[in-house]
């Protein structure tokens, strides 16, 4: 076939022939310089910073090592807005090396945003693009323009689906390839088919932190309740893993004195994990956590904030309420609020004196990585790049449909959201178990 189907925004992109796949067959292009772009979008997680980092070093690396012999890296500010707006940078190269000290930092060194980029009126609505303009047209003359060839998107599965629908336009309208290597960011760990996204577990553990100081209050009020709202749409991995961070640090590590003191072991434990996963009956588990109320003379519930949204919903709905919604459609959890709602109804069932509500999600999420997360980071990195150089497209993770969940470049067609958490797993029913919470 002829290498017309190459545009000119695949300009010479290594320094041998590569096979490029392109509707079922095969095209070889000769290449020698890359022009590399990276954005970070959606919500904050604890990976963004040192996925910049490590994108950097091991691009920088090929280039020493002569896998390509031209690099240059641009950065997108503030997700796709940047990209529709045209508000980038291109990286001196004598900074490369300086990039490793983002790994101290939390949140996105670029700026993030939430931009659908097939909601044509919300972009326009934002000033995104002009009245009459379709944002992906936009956003592929901007790649053209800045004659991008690999486009790394650092993000959620909306983000890299969002790259995947960019990508797709790009060679259906204008004929060319852009190579996009997307980084699976997310704190609430539920894409498909990816074993571990970036962030999840450094989310875990801060929230943990957060809870060893929060739980104090339990000692501030006689019959305290305090709801622990864990950031968690659809998947109650991250209020599991992170009651589950927090009770083994308390069962190994926190020493109490015994009789004659009213803080014990117990008093600072976690009492429910409420996830969406599992059917709440407030009533039976109000019965339940009474008699600890009786005991202790206080509560802990971890809450993941996606847990009854429904019922509240339902509730809002019948009750003539508006419920807002984000610009992919999602309802905004902070006017539900479900932790005042079930703070709400579980104050009487109790015969709780005060109810506190405190959120860990904003605390949690904005942290620098953890160990755990900068080797996974690392490895997807490192073979991301080789497969951008390869020219093959995909979502980098460890796919839990293969043999070993290799990590790779996983097709962008297998990457959807909303993977529940597997309430079936060993450690999880045990947690359940120690705390006398049946599933």
């Amino acid at each position: 076939p002829s290498t017309a189907a190459a545009s000119s925004i695949i300009h010479n992109t290594a320094n041998s022939a590569h096979a490029l796949q392109q509707n079922n067959y095969y095209i070889t292009i000769t290449m020698t310089s890359m022009n590399v772009a990276m954005m970070t979008s959606g919500g904050l997680a604890p990976c963004l910073s040192s996925a910049v980092a490590y994108l950097i070093e091991f691009w920088a690396a090929a280039l020493k090592e002569g896998k390509i012999s031209e690099l240059n890296i641009r950065m997108y500010y503030d997700g796709y807005k940047g990209v529709l707006t045209g508000d980038s940078k291109v990286l001196s190269a004598d900074i490369y090396d300086d990039c490793s000290c983002l790994h101290e930092l939390g949140g996105s060194p670029i700026g993030n945003s939430r931009v659908k980029l097939t909601n044509i009126a919300d972009c326009i609505k934002r000033g995104f693009c002009k009245e009459g303009e379709d944002p992906l047209e936009v956003a592929a003359q901007r790649l053209i323009k800045d004659e991008v060839n690999v486009l790394h998107t650092i993000g959620g599965d909306d983000t890299n689906t969002q790259a995947a629908e960019l990508s797709k336009y790009i060679l259906e309208k204008h004929g060319g390839k852009v190579v996009v290597v997307g980084m699976p960011k997310t704190i609430d760990n539920d894409v498909f088919p990816i074993v571990q996204t970036f962030g999840a577990d450094t989310a875990a553990q801060q929230g943990a932190i957060f809870f060893e100081n929060v739980v104090s209050e339990s000692s501030a009020n006689p019959r305290m309740l305090i709801i622990h709202e864990v950031m968690g749409r659809d998947s109650g991995y991250l209020c599991a893993a992170t009651a589950k961070k927090y009770r083994d640090s308390l069962v190994n590590a926190t020493k109490f004195v015994g009789p004659g003191f009213t803080v014990s072991q117990k008093s600072r434990d976690v009492h429910a994990v409420w996830i969406p996963e599992i059917p709440l009956d407030i009533i039976e588990e109000g019965e339940r956590l009474k008699a600890v109320m009786d005991e202790t003379g206080c509560v802990n519930v971890f809450l993941s904030e996606g847990a009854g949204v429904e019922e509240i919903v339902a509730e809002m709905l019948s009750a003539g309420k508006a419920v807002e919604r984000d610009s992919f459609g999602h309802i905004s959890l902070a006017k539900v609020n479900p932790g005042e709602y079930f703070a709400n109804r579980l104050k009487d069932l109790l015969g709780a004196e005060k109810a506190l509500v405190q959120k860990s999600g904003y605390f949690a999420r904005s942290a620098k990585s953890n160990d755990f997360d900068r080797k996974l980071i690392r490895e997807c990195a490192e073979i991301g790049v080789a497969s951008a150089i390869e020219g093959v497209s995909g979502c980098m993770g460890q796919d839990e449909d293969k043999e070993g969940t290799p990590v790779r470049a996983i097709e962008f067609e297998r990457i959807k959201g909303h993977k529940p958490f597997d309430t079936e797993q060993a450690w999880f029913k045990e947690l359940l178990k120690e705390i006398g919470q049946v599933a």
